[in-house]
């Protein structure tokens, strides 16, 4: 078996991929994965290796990818928008051999030599020819080699998170967790995708969402994705109406985005015929504004990249407003107190998951692997649910302190980490907020040197410039002293009470 080898069971005319105006089918897909193969055979790439995608939602990242599984190595996908320091420090701690670099991260990772990252050897440029590395376009202009066979516990994935166990982490995802993860997602909706449905790629394919359930599903079904590299609403309607989208997945802010539009002809997303949102919790103001405006019913789900990722789906069944479903099938699910007894219906306790669909560990951290894999093969989420009558989940809070900003965990010691750096701070704290297009945004208490002027303005460009900007603090708030416990935790609870009043 081989991830890879989804594409080559459907007709090569069959339309795959439509990206910045380029209509690629499965057949030519399939000639253009087998080239790239080949080249990264030729060019050293050995069964394991670790090989970094740097590319935002296009053509280059789905023919890197594939081509990266088809020779056995590993794909590492990073947020190309992310800071040098960042990418760089990412690639070292899985020791990443071949990085292959898209055009929206040129313009910071274009001259990126081996000293910045122990163990690269090899860079590969999409669209232009890196310093002291070689094209996109020479390795293809080759012969193509067949898919390396791969065993279902093989590496296929390695995707960073801080959704379970802290600051960010490399998830082992392989060849098995993935394909299981679509085969759940298919049998929990006997009317899910299929050939002749248009999907909707918004969601970065350097996030698992993106990677797996809509990439990953329109390679199994033999449906076509469309591409976004960028999203606005206004054009992301013309684009829905143009190319007949039918299938949408999207975080909330999405949802948000659209809901928010005026002047707007309710006929849009006529093409639409099935909508889901997961990665945050959907407002249901904003579910709502969809059905009524649109006509367009969004179903919520439940996933985390330690499950590849989706445990929960409304898809086939009616699912109250506001909860993420039951189980997809082959998937346990179990909610527990703090002794690891299951609670009673109504009552809050912590999401466990088991199946095939569980990651294998996080790379090279065995501490932070027991800490949420159990031995009995329970994944321990650290998220709060609850579980009605009926068998319906509700996702009611987390135990840690993660924050979610349009889908993507920011966990606050890393962003304070940072902060502490700053020569002009001596203590930070980092707590989420509501916000009302991204979920959650952060919020940054700073303690300012004694006779040391720092502006606001200057904090957050400092953050932006060592960290994506998702993570940054869209707002920071100076304070003479940072609560903290017995123990010199910061003492969270304080600076939400201080938010609320």
């Amino acid at each position: 078996m081989n991830l890879a080898s989804l594409l080559d069971t459907h007709p090569v005319d069959r339309l795959a991929l439509l990206s910045r105006g380029r209509r690629t089918t499965f057949g030519e897909l399939q000639d253009q994965v087998g080239r790239l193969r080949g080249g990264l055979s030729r060019l050293g790439v050995d069964p394991g290796d670790r090989v970094a995608i740097v590319a935002s939602n296009n053509w280059y990242f789905v023919v890197s990818y594939l081509a990266i599984l088809g020779v056995g190595a590993v794909a590492v996908p990073l947020n190309p928008q992310s800071p040098r320091a960042a990418l760089t420090r990412e690639m070292s701690n899985v020791a990443v051999r071949a990085a292959i670099i898209g055009p929206s991260a040129k313009g910071h990772l274009g001259d990126l030599s081996p000293e910045d990252s122990p163990g690269l050897e090899f860079l590969v440029g999409a669209g232009f020819t890196p310093t002291g590395g070689t094209s996109l376009d020479d390795l293809m202009d080759g012969a193509p080699t067949e898919a390396l066979e791969r065993s279902e516990d093989d590496l296929a994935v390695l995707v960073y998170t801080s959704g379970t166990a802290g600051s960010p982490r490399a998830a082992m995802l392989t060849h098995g967790n993935l394909l299981v993860n679509l085969r759940q997602i298919a049998a929990a909706s006997q009317d899910g995708p299929g050939p002749d449905d248009v999907g909707f790629g918004l969601l970065p394919m350097y996030h698992i969402f993106g990677l797996n359930v809509v990439l990953g599903v329109t390679l199994a079904t033999g449906a076509a994705v469309l591409l976004i590299e960028r999203f606005d609403p206004i054009s992301a309607l013309e684009a829905i109406e143009k190319h007949g989208v039918t299938l949408m997945s999207g975080p909330p802010n999405m949802w948000a985005a659209f809901a928010g539009l005026t002047g707007v002809d309710p006929s849009s997303f006529s093409s639409v015929r099935m909508a889901t949102s997961g990665a945050a919790k959907l407002s249901p103001e904003v579910a709502t504004a969809m059905e009524q405006r649109f006509g367009v019913r969004i179903q919520e789900g439940y996933g985390l990249t330690e499950a590849s990722p989706v445990v929960t789906s409304s898809m086939e069944v009616e699912s109250p407003l506001g909860s993420v479903g039951v189980p997809v099938p082959g998937v346990e699910v179990r909610l527990v107190d703090v002794e690891g007894q299951d609670v009673l219906v109504g009552d809050p306790g912590e999401m466990l998951v088991r199946g095939p669909n569980v990651f294998a560990g996080y790379w090279n951290d065995p501490e932070a692997t027991a800490r949420v894999l159990d031995d009995e093969g329970w994944l321990h989420t650290g998220d709060i649910a609850v579980v009605d009558d009926e068998g319906f989940l509700y996702m009611v809070d987390r135990i840690k302190d993660l924050i979610i900003v349009s889908g993507f965990n920011v966990f606050p010691a890393e962003v304070e980490e940072v902060l502490l750096e700053h020569p002009a701070i001596s203590a930070a704290a980092v707590v989420g907020v509501p916000h009302p297009h991204t979920g959650e945004a952060v919020r940054a208490y700073v303690v300012a040197r004694d006779g040391i002027s720092i502006e606001e303005d200057d904090v957050i460009d400092f953050v932006a410039s060592r960290l994506a900007r998702y993570k940054c603090p869209s707002k920071v708030t100076f304070t003479d002293e940072i609560p903290t416990g017995l123990g010199g935790k910061v003492v969270r609870r304080s600076l939400a009470e201080r938010i609320e009043h």
